[in-house]
């Protein structure tokens, strides 16, 4: 087990760190020793582990292989480092470069950056042989983050580009529809899931095709369903715009799934009362969808879902997932876990994930 660190987005609290673990959970390796920091994870599993975070993750920037972490003080930080085996992972003659990232405004009176990238070469110098400064093209990047009032530093493996989930933004798409799911987003709907190579990924409300996009990109294979014939055909444009082949796309009532087995469901049911909404109220579509979805997984598979938080002009606030917890329970789900995303200011979706028992 190597002890290993992930510089996480700082788009939402809790999702990206839970998506870490649920990567390494649905790729099946397993960790230990998890402590959750501002927008850092630390944790200890196979270092293999990081190349399925690399492929799989939205909200995770970097990976790094942890060498030390120390109260963000220079003083304690120079201690460490003068007594860390640098050697064991920069062999001679290699180059390398050191970069500090701070998180928001921590020890920002206690630690200039840049006066600490520059010391702590010096120290990596001095204990290693024949080791090379180069600012433009190391050979090895030395990573720290400053955090919760502490510095995580070690070696950087991999750095996650995101630039292709801006490619697959809503407005992007030849077909777009206001409502539609952020890809970043989706695609860790379909990691809490845990979705995985040639699983079969269901979406019951896919709109416009995010989540099936999302889900095919990490190698699940991905199935569709809309009660709208436009929204199926739209559907369609964006999948073949993106050169994906899905399952299937079924113009079909979501709850009344006409499938038999899938490996989990990832979905974002429409909100308020429309044509979208099957004239349910959403409380009851959910609840439907929830009931004809339980008969296609099997025990210890999952449904993702968005539930909507609204915010009324008082100010109070209606989390739907509290009122489901009982029906939830009796269909024969466990709530794994819930998290909170901000869309607009009367809007916040709440990500479940259900797994049935």
């Amino acid at each position: 087990m190597a002890k290993l660190f992930f510089l996480l987005s700082g788009e939402s609290e809790s999702l990206p760190a839970a998506e870490v673990k649920a990567i390494l959970e649905a790729e099946g390796y397993g960790y230990g020793n998890v402590e959750v920091l501002d927008q850092t994870l630390r944790l200890e599993s196979e270092l293999s582990s990081v190349q399925a975070v690399q492929i799989r993750a939205a909200f995770t920037r970097l990976c790094a292989l942890e060498l030390f972490k120390s109260d963000a003080t220079e003083t304690e930080i120079t201690e460490v480092a003068s007594n860390t085996d640098f050697e064991a992972v920069l062999k001679p003659g290699e180059s390398f470069s050191v970069r500090i990232n701070r998180i928001k405004n921590y020890a920002d009176q206690a630690i200039n950056t840049m006066r600490l990238e520059g010391k702590l070469g010096k120290i990596i110098l001095e204990r290693t042989e024949a080791a090379k400064v180069n600012l433009k093209n190391p050979d090895k990047t030395f990573i720290g983050i400053i955090t919760n009032e502490k510095l995580v530093f070690g070696l950087k493996l991999t750095e996650i580009q995101t630039k292709t989930f801006s490619e697959r933004r809503p407005r992007k798409k030849p077909f777009f529809h206001p409502s539609a799911m952020p890809s970043k987003l989706a695609r860790c709907m379909v990691n809490l899931a845990h979705g995985k190579t040639e699983d079969l990924v269901l979406d019951p409300f896919c709109g416009t095709g995010t989540s099936l996009i999302e889900a095919t990109y990490i190698g699940c294979r991905a199935l569709g369903v809309d009660a709208q014939r436009r929204m199926v055909l739209g559907c369609r444009k964006n999948l073949q715009h993106f050169n994906i082949t899905a399952e299937g796309l079924v113009l079909a009532d979501a709850r009344h799934l006409p499938f038999t087995e899938v490996d989990c469901v990832v979905t974002d049911p429409p909100y308020g009362r429309s044509a979208s909404t099957l004239k349910s109220t959403t409380k009851q579509l959910v609840q439907e969808v929830l009931a004809s979805s339980l008969g296609l997984l099997g025990v210890g598979q999952r449904i993702c879902i968005a539930l909507p938080i609204r915010v009324n002009q008082q100010r109070q606030v209606d989390h739907m997932s509290k009122d489901l917890t009982g029906f939830v329970k009796g269909l024969g789900y466990k709530t794994i876990e819930s998290h909170m995303v901000y869309i607009h200011r009367s809007l916040t979706r709440e990500i479940m994930v259900y797994e049935k028992t």
